[in-house]
């Protein structure tokens, strides 16, 4: 990020867009968003433009999002709003602000002015790979604080683009063991072979998502990122579900505003079936709007509060889970109003119906209904309580 200097030669404080600016940054994302619709096209410049407003370092200390200033359901709004205008931009970025708050959680005061630096000065994209099969990563200590890894990482979204991914592995050797993150200085290590055949999406083609091998690449001990099994801490962990959830009601909202412009351009706005369809989407939406916004304000109330763990992930369990029924019924009622004429290309609603469709197969979603149930059955707060105070 460029510092701009004032006449007292002291650094502006960073500041986010206002509303306009917003506005015309996610409809520039949004109009692009066709021509990187392939499998082997990233979003380079839509990142470009999340970079010169400031938003790639908006979440780390002292930016206009700072998590410790309880700014998380700002946070939500924004990530929503960028998934609007690309799904596949969304995703990319919420890997980013993912990564950058476990530094700033996890991260000794060394490697973080190293990793802010490497995102205020020189604009780098972190991400979090964890996903994995049986060919999963190990992170083998060599001794002499060195380690070299093994194996491979799926879906890794922004493959090829992101220069600092956060990669997870089981920690061997030298008597210490366990989960452990590491980021890698993708110039300064051995190139990471990627699997573009792996990728054959039905949607988010965009976020090129490959299977990448990390065999070979060596890491010294400053790049380890906290201790073994803190990536898994929560509420962490599973309370990040809100910050994708705000992404795909993103989806959901701009499918509601081209069915919008679609039916006035049909002139089909008189029509009461359609009135009512878009009368549901718009609540539908709005209810979405709530959950986030609820979300962010119990995160912030909450996060730091050991007793209010459980909590605090139910509650986001919760949100993941309504938002995903919010989308697949906003699905289908643009589907209802556009037709057949609507699903076809260019019109936005086939690419954004295909990437949201995949979007919303985040993992185990029948075990994050049960978390839920599970934490309501064994609390005995009376409903009106249960997640106020």
């Amino acid at each position: 990020m460029t510092v701009v200097q004032t006449d007292s030669h002291r650094p502006t404080a960073p500041t986010m867009p206002d509303a306009g600016q917003l506005h015309q940054l996610i409809q520039r994302i949004a109009d692009q968003a066709a021509q990187t619709d392939r499998d082997d096209a990233f979003p380079e410049a839509a990142f470009s433009w999340l970079a010169e407003a400031g938003l790639l370092a908006v979440t780390l200390p002292g930016h206009p999002l700072d998590p410790q200033q309880a700014n998380t359901a700002r946070l939500l709004q924004l990530l929503k709003r960028i998934g609007a205008g690309n799904l596949a931009v969304g995703r990319v970025y919420e890997g980013h602000i993912n990564a950058l708050q476990l530094i700033v959680e996890y991260a000794n005061p060394e490697q973080k002015q190293r990793w802010y630096a490497d995102v205020e000065q020189a604009n780098r994209l972190f991400s979090v790979w964890n996903t994995q099969a049986g060919d999963g990563v190990r992170i083998h200590a060599l001794g002499g604080g060195r380690y070299e890894l093994e194996g491979s990482k799926t879906f890794g979204s922004g493959s090829g683009w992101i220069q600092r991914p956060l990669v997870t592995g089981e920690l061997v050797g030298q008597g210490r063991s366990g989960w452990q993150m590491c980021i890698i200085p993708t110039e300064r290590v051995k190139a990471i072979p990627q699997d573009d055949q792996f990728w054959q999406p039905l949607g988010m083609r965009a976020s090129v998502s490959y299977k990448l091998d990390f065999t070979g690449v060596e890491l010294d001990e400053s790049d380890l990122l906290g201790q073994p099994g803190d990536y898994f801490r929560q509420p962490h962990f599973s309370g990040g579900a809100i910050r994708f959830a705000a992404v795909q009601l993103g989806g959901a909202e701009a499918l509601y505003e081209a069915t919008r412009t679609f039916l006035n351009s049909m002139n089909r706005t008189d029509d009461p079936f359609q009135q009512a369809r878009l009368a549901e989407m718009a609540y539908l939406i709005e209810s979405g709007n709530q959950w986030i916004n609820a979300a962010g304000a119990r995160a912030d109330d909450w996060l730091g509060r050991d007793e209010e763990a459980g909590r605090l992930v139910a509650y986001a369990n919760m949100t993941r889970t309504a938002i995903e029924e919010i989308c697949l019924r906003v699905m289908t009622l643009a589907e209802r109003s556009v037709g057949a004429r609507g699903l076809m290309r260019p019109l936005p609603f086939e690419r954004i119906h295909r990437d949201l469709t995949f979007y919303l197969r985040q993992p185990a979603p029948d075990a994050t209904l049960v978390d839920i149930g599970r934490y309501v059955l064994h609390n005995t707060t009376p409903a009106h309580e249960l997640w106020h105070g």
